[in-house]
């Protein structure tokens, strides 16, 4: 796992310098992430960035819908074992359904059904309804901390993949109660739709979980920043980052 762990850094820095010479974004419709982020060098100077939906980023969204579902497929097969062995930890280590579903938003702020195996206790949210994960959650199971810190427990998130929901690497998909808090106190909450969620993405591997809406502010501004620069390199740089946040379990909650 070391090994693995220093491989990935190293090709992830190799791409880093590539990823540096592109041109800077310029994140002018995000004034809110701007503030956030002053004085960082992803953040200078004054090129016009492409919108959305112009002729190269509709062939970037053809590829990476092309790679996210062979990409999910290779890895259900190649993991299935480690699933299986995953849910048979989960069924015996506290009661509750293995599989723990619920409403997230993706591109659009389309609501749909995410899939993880469950990490906290049967009902956890009974008494004091919708609240934010904290470091050392008394909520989640033994077992379920071991599989948030290795993110096991998004595993059946490849089936959300397959099915158009989500994409491999994206903005975390937000629940929307969070959705309505966070649009009041971040007003361009809602820019972070402008892509599919995904398992994985920037904000992710450079933050980790966010627990208030104080917090939440950096996770935003590393959203839309991807939102604003997304490519297939950019993509891999957060892959390659991803396997070493699994490896180390960094920002684990």
């Amino acid at each position: 796992m070391f090994v693995v762990s220093i491989l990935s850094v190293a090709v992830q820095q190799m791409f880093e310098s590539r990823i540096g010479t592109l041109p800077s974004a310029s994140i002018s419709a995000f004034p809110e992430a701007a503030d956030l982020l002053i004085g960082s060098d992803e953040l200078s100077g004054d090129q016009e960035q492409p919108q959305v939906c112009n002729s190269v980023r509709r062939y970037y969204l053809v590829i990476k819908r092309a790679l996210d579902f062979v990409g999910a497929l290779t890895l259900l097969v190649l993991l299935f074992p480690v699933m299986i062995l995953t849910a048979l930890l989960v069924r015996i280590s506290s009661k509750g359904p293995v599989i723990f579903r619920q409403t997230r938003l993706t591109d659009g702020g389309r609501p749909f059904t995410m899939l993880k195996f469950r990490t906290m206790c049967q009902n956890a949210e009974s008494k004091t309804g919708a609240v934010w994960a904290s470091k050392n959650d008394a909520r989640v199971t033994a077992v379920g901390r071991f599989l948030r810190k290795t993110r096991l427990d998004e595993l059946p998130q490849l089936l959300n993949v397959l099915k158009g929901e989500m994409s491999l690497i994206g903005p975390r998909p937000e629940r929307p109660e969070f959705a309505d808090l966070l649009k009041k106190e971040l007003p361009s909450f809602d820019k972070r739709h402008m892509v599919k969620a995904g398992i994985t993405g920037l904000a992710q591997v450079e933050h980790g979980y966010a627990s208030c809406t104080e917090s939440y502010r950096r996770k935003l501004a590393l959203d839309l920043l991807y939102v604003k620069r997304c490519c297939l390199l950019l993509d891999l740089r957060i892959a390659l980052r991803t396997i070493f946040v699994i490896f180390t379990g960094s920002g684990s909650r």
